[in-house]
């Protein structure tokens, strides 16, 4: 029986947990978890990023397999430290993570590449970016360089929202040095999807596609989250998803092994369909966060297996049940603002066959479950259809309970995405 390593303590590893605990045949662990994953896993009192510790603990258990879930000790090296130590780990290397660490890396690679994605330029200088919107004089959207825990992007309706921006993350650095330095590039209309695919060097093996639905209120309103509820399968045209894999995920694959740092793990493309084809909002070089949760629970196959066959270079056995799920995130009151911690839960037992809840920010207070982050709870339901699955993640929502509670309430009830056209290639403003 392999031994496995669950590393985060949210929603997306929790769901992780879950499938693996599903499939049979692993003895699981996590590092820290949660109390959700603490009922299908031994947790550990170590945190994401302590590598050493995790190295550490690895070898002590003999894991035969550690699933990093997120982007934060893979930029740190995990990977390369476990290598080190002789130890498996499913993501990519500290030089492979750039692709989401550092917005500029992954921006010139796509110029490279010539993968479609919006124009760009790049700035590290305030004043420098502030003069260059004012002479935009259009919708632009200002990005963080580096990791912000999905919080550093903004996309300005007008010059001066963008200018705030730029101070924002420059001058006041509100996400510290990862506002050192900044992308600002051009606005891209049309419908989002998320893409993610299996790689390992220049083998792609895309998963279900999803949409994820970042802004917090209801409508696509209010300020961007790091994702209020997701649905898998989205309605996409035919040859869509062949095209993103030939147009972007492949060409991103090789350019990567082309610079001698070859990707391996989960490869997320965060997709606009504009009127002119598919375009590269962001890549994300680990399992996306909620759309872990709607994808893994439609997988026919065991994870474990998945897996291992992808570190090692094999094709892995991707079977899909023929279904569609819908996540829900129950926030805390004032996310992704300030917002209360320490209030109890009630109603977690409120899953069934085709219910699922995963724990995304608790803890424990004695034997109580009470909410410890800005995304408390994931609401997942699978049905025959999206309206389906929807219907049934919400009739599950009125049993939970805790103060101050917030949720959307049209995830998976507008899920239409548009068609578009061939896709062209990016480059700078």
């Amino acid at each position: 029986m392999p031994k496995i390593l669950v590393v985060g303590s949210g929603g997306r590893e929790h769901a992780l947990a879950w499938q693996l605990a599903r499939d049979g045949g692993a003895q699981l662990y996590a590092a820290p978890g949660n109390p959700g994953i603490a009922s299908l896993a031994r947790c550990l009192p170590i945190e994401a990023t302590a590598i050493s510790a995790l190295a550490s603990a690895a070898e002590q258990l003999h894991i035969d397999l550690t699933v990093v879930g997120p982007e934060a000790p893979l930029a740190a090296g995990l990977v390369d430290a476990f290598a080190a130590c002789g130890l498996l780990a499913f993501g990519p290397t500290q030089r492979g993570s750039q692709l989401e660490a550092s917005k500029v890396f992954a921006k010139n690679l796509m110029r490279r590449a010539r993968i479609p994605t919006a124009p760009f330029a790049v700035f590290e200088d305030p004043a420098d970016a502030a003069a260059f919107v004012r002479r935009l004089r259009r919708p632009a959207v200002v990005k963080a360089d580096g990791l912000a825990a999905g919080k550093g992007v903004v996309v300005a309706r007008d010059t001066t929202e963008a200018v705030s921006a730029i101070d924002a993350l420059m001058a006041r650095r509100v996400h510290g040095d990862a506002g050192a330095r900044i992308v600002i590039e051009e606005k891209l209309d049309g419908e989002e999807v998320s893409v993610l695919a299996f790689v390992h060097g220049a083998h792609v093996w895309p998963l279900l596609p999803a949409r994820d639905f970042k802004r917090a209120a209801d409508g696509d309103t209010g300020p961007n989250t790091g994702g209020m509820g997701a649905v898998a399968p989205p309605p996409l045209p035919g040859g869509v998803m062949d095209q993103i894999t030939a147009q972007i995920l492949e060409p991103a694959a090789a350019a990567m092994a082309a610079d001698g740092c070859p990707f391996i793990g989960v490869l997320y493309a965060g997709i606009m369909l504009t009127p002119t084809g598919p375009q590269v909002l962001e890549f994300n070089c680990r399992f996306g966060d909620p759309e872990t949760q709607v994808i893994l629970p439609l997988l026919d196959a065991p994870l474990a297996d998945v897996l291992l066959d992808v570190v090692h270079g094999r094709e892995p056995e991707l079977r899909w049940a023929n279904q569609s799920a819908v996540c829900v995130v129950l926030a805390s009151g004032g996310y992704p603002g300030q917002f209360r911690t320490g209030l109890p839960i009630s109603g977690l037992d409120a899953g069934s066959e085709d219910v699922v809840v995963f724990h995304a920010g608790t803890g424990l207070r004695g034997a109580d479950v009470v909410t410890a982050g800005g995304r408390v709870l994931n609401i997942v339901a699978r049905g025959a259809s999206i309206p389906q699955a929807s219907d049934r993640a919400y009739t599950a929502i009125p049993g939970i309970q805790f103060d101050a509670m917030q949720y959307r309430r049209d995830i998976g009830r507008s899920a239409a995405v548009a068609p578009v056209a061939p896709a062209i290639a990016g480059g700078g403003i």
